[in-house]
């Protein structure tokens, strides 16, 4: 008996050990990085991508990828850059026809910059040439967009226009060829509205007077039935939510939920029981701590893993879950590595 209780204990151990959170990269040619995204590729393998370079909006930031084979991380591979200007928030997903899409943004600023694509239909190791999209057509603008069952892809966007934000839905049904662009999605506004500054080191402008949200994370609610999840500014100080009744197409206004939100992105994720998950900053004024939360109705949430804490900025959070079922989430370390943890579903409290 207690030779089964030793080995059970060791199996737990060992769990615990393989979910710590470990750098992707320790050494890179690049002094910042920000911004991951993660897939799980056809064979099983991890894909993470974030932009890098002197620091967010310098011309030499450019997209970089590392992939998980075998428990190890391949060195940074740069799958993108542009031309003496800065590049932005890779995301990377699958469609329904098994076609792997990478996109990301490239511009001066979050309230200039335009979208660039490309594919892969051999998991990665080969890329389509850059595509630039339209004006006004950016695709996923941060996380992983929702596959429906039917193929369609429902992705969360969002515009940064000066001292209003609002989120927006691009929706495709041609395994993400094409977009239509529905929104805006916000959360209404009441009192008196402020001038916003003028101050010349307000870039792009002053957060402090800026009114909106951001980077929505759609999640499935059963059948037709959507959420999102959103990042807010500081005047709303907490994580919004917005439904859909038809899979996307239609939307209600946005509104805060009992969850704070420094102004920083946040991610979630849908399990097949319907519980939702959501790893976000549990503060109002800062980018620590990181933590992961579990919601069985969607509203409301309890924390059962605290990635980081202390001083320092922990941030910007991407979550998939795994065909068995585990959560693999890479975030931001104090602007300067990607971190990445896995969580086992048995991890995840009823």
């Amino acid at each position: 008996m207690k030779y089964e209780l030793l080995a059970a204990a060791l199996i737990v151990s060992a769990a615990a050990m393989a979910s710590d959170p470990v750098f992707i990269f320790t050494q890179a040619p690049f002094a910042s990085a920000h911004t991951s995204n993660v897939v799980e590729l056809r064979n099983g393998d991890l894909l993470a991508t974030w932009f890098g370079g002197t620091a967010e909006g310098k011309p030499d930031v450019a997209i970089w990828g590392s992939r998980l084979h075998d428990g190890s991380w391949s060195a940074p591979k740069e799958m993108a850059r542009e031309p003496n200007i800065a590049t932005y928030n890779p995301v990377i997903f699958y469609t329904k026809d098994s076609r792997l899409w990478f996109y990301y943004k490239f511009g001066p600023n979050p309230t200039s910059w335009s979208a660039a694509r490309a594919w892969s239909d051999d998991d990665g190791a080969t890329w389509s040439p850059i595509e630039h999209l339209p004006a006004g057509v950016t695709g996923p603008i941060r996380t992983k967009p929702l596959l429906m069952n039917d193929g369609t892809v429902v992705s969360g966007t969002s515009v940064e226009s000066y001292h209003t934000w609002a989120a927006w839905i691009e929706r495709s049904t041609d395994n993400g060829k094409s977009w239509q662009r529905l929104g805006p999605i916000t959360v209404p506004q009441t009192g008196k509205k402020e001038t916003p500054s003028q101050t010349p080191d307000a870039y792009p402008f002053a957060w402090s007077e800026t009114y909106g949200i951001i980077q929505p994370s759609v999640v499935s609610m059963g059948g037709k039935k959507l959420r999102f999840y959103a990042r807010s500014t500081s005047k709303i100080g907490r994580i919004c939510i917005a439904d859909s009744p038809d899979a996307g197409l239609t939307w209600t206004e946005a509104r805060p939920i009992d969850l704070p939100n420094p102004n920083s992105g946040i991610d979630a994720v849908a399990l097949q029981d319907r519980r939702i998950v959501l790893v976000y900053n549990r503060s109002t004024d800062k980018r620590t701590p990181l933590v992961v939360a579990v919601s069985r109705d969607g509203g409301e949430f309890q924390d059962f893993r605290t990635l980081e804490t202390g001083d320092g900025e922990f941030s910007y959070p991407a979550m998939i879950q795994d065909r068995d079922g585990n959560l693999h989430i890479t975030y931001t370390w104090n602007r300067k590595r990607i971190k990445y943890v896995k969580i086992s579903l048995n991890e995840i409290p009823f």
